[in-house]
């Protein structure tokens, strides 16, 4: 029984620390959005295992410069006629056999082959590096977009809200007018109350949409969907007008984006392949060395067999050499495989130049959406307030019963869809700056 009023006692004293370790859990900022994204993200996963592979091929391209030095040991029974290997004449028994050798190899030169493909595989390592970071760098800019999202879903919501509250508020006070008969417009009732309605409808979609976008956001993030997480609200910056020309961040971008670098780097290396494959048309010399001994139970002297070590020692020998490999005709192997690399450099080529024109017209997108964006976003600032005192003034004289539902009416959804007009414009300069600030090489959060 006190086990069990322990446990009660326990969970009583601990629950509003646990209430409050939920709630801060479920409030995450745009930073941890960026770190649970990139961890959790298959491509940046799978990028890094590409990035490892890369290395032992970096690894093993340097390794090959090593001499090679093997081992052999061969043991075994001749039934028969065979040859004593002690004395190399054939006898007539069955002998036991044993051979011990240890050989090296090592390559003083072949065409270079071994130092290009060095560079070449420390180029492509180079360039997974890259990879791997655009993969990091596309998750953080698609996540920060998708969180402004949610947050400009959020104000929109907000702002809908307050509509709904307006329209709610001048419905009261028509109702209290229409039970006592002072109301002398009836349809100013109605009127409002069909405006009230559609706020709700707006509600119920703006609702809807943020509920989506938080879906969308939190499958970026790759983890389940739960309705109780929030976002916490990322502090107003002054929205401004990109200084740079469209062609200077082009140029920026250039030399900041991985993915252009990546590029490069794939093309380079693949310059070090044909360079390396054009290496095996040229000989290949090698010095080699290497030492021997073998043992044989058919080894006698003065009709002794001699033992298993003194054999061992006796027979022991070594060889040291040079060793000239010349291409004559290998199936025209060689000459297929420097063609290939060409190839394989000229599609590099192409695939950095369209690399190249990619970034341009995006930047020149991006650039295009950010003016218009902000365009719209001053010229929405002058119309919210132009709306904001006309239906000030018109609900001064609604109220006064100097003005029509109508108008009434007309003059409120201006100003909402004004206001609505302007959250999305100040996201969308948000938006299109976070995406101009990445191709820049600057993206902060």
């Amino acid at each position: 029984m006190r086990y069990f009023k322990f446990i009660l006692f326990s969970l009583i004293i601990l629950a509003p620390a646990l209430a409050h370790s939920q709630a801060v859990d479920t409030l995450l900022t745009i930073q941890q959005c960026v770190d649970i994204a990139v961890k959790n993200n298959l491509d940046v996963r799978k990028t890094g295992l590409q990035l490892q592979s890369a290395q032992v091929d970096k690894n093993q391209a340097k390794e090959n410069m090593l001499p090679t030095i093997n081992g052999q040991i061969n043991h075994g029974i001749n039934n028969g006629r065979s040859i004593n290997p002690y004395t190399n004449q054939y006898v007539n028994q069955s002998l036991k056999f044993a051979d011990y050798s240890a050989n090296s190899d090592l390559t003083l030169f072949s065409g270079l082959q071994n130092l290009n493909k060095i560079k070449q595989t420390s180029l492509a390592y180079k360039a997974g590096e890259m990879d791997l970071q655009q993969a990091k760098d596309l998750v953080t800019i698609n996540t920060i977009t998708a969180y402004l999202q949610v947050l400009d879903n959020t104000e929109l919501l907000a702002q809908v809200e307050n509509q709904v509250k307006v329209s709610k508020q001048q419905l009261d006070r028509l109702e209290i007018l229409e039970k006592q008969g002072a109301n002398k417009q009836p349809n100013d009732y109605y009127d409002l109350k069909g405006t009230y309605a559609d706020n709700q409808v707006s509600y119920v979609n703006a609702k809807a949409t943020l509920q989506t976008s938080k879906l969308n956001l939190l499958q970026i993030l790759n983890i389940p969907y739960r309705p109780e997480i929030r976002f916490e609200k990322v502090a107003s910056a002054e929205i401004l007008k990109q200084t740079n020309t469209s062609d200077e961040i082009y140029a920026t971008a250039l030399n900041q984006l991985a993915y252009v670098k990546a590029a490069t780097l794939r093309r380079q290396s693949a310059e070090k392949g044909v360079a390396a494959a054009k290496g095996a048309l040229y000989p290949t010399l090698s010095l080699f060395g290497g030492l021997n001994t073998n043992y044989s139970s058919a080894a006698q002297l003065n009709n002794q067999p001699i033992q298993y070590w003194d054999q061992f020692k006796n027979n022991y020998n070594t060889q040291v050499g040079f060793s000239l490999r010349i291409p004559i005709l290998n199936y025209f192997q060689n000459r297929n495989k420097v063609t290939l690399a060409k190839i394989d450099l000229q599609n590099y080529k192409y695939i950095e130049e369209n690399t190249k024109i990619q970034l341009r017209q995006n930047v020149e997108q991006a650039y295009m959406n950010m003016a218009n964006a902000y365009e719209r976003y001053v010229t929405v600032q002058e119309q919210v307030k132009a709306y904001a005192e006309s239906f000030r003034i018109a609900e001064i004289r609604f109220n006064n019963g100097v003005l029509n539902s109508v108008e009434y009416v007309l003059a409120k959804n201006y100003l909402d869809r004004a206001n609505l007009n302007l959250i999305n414009a100040r996201y969308d300069c948000f938006i299109y700056n976070k995406i101009l600030d990445y191709y820049q090489g600057r993206l902060s959060l």
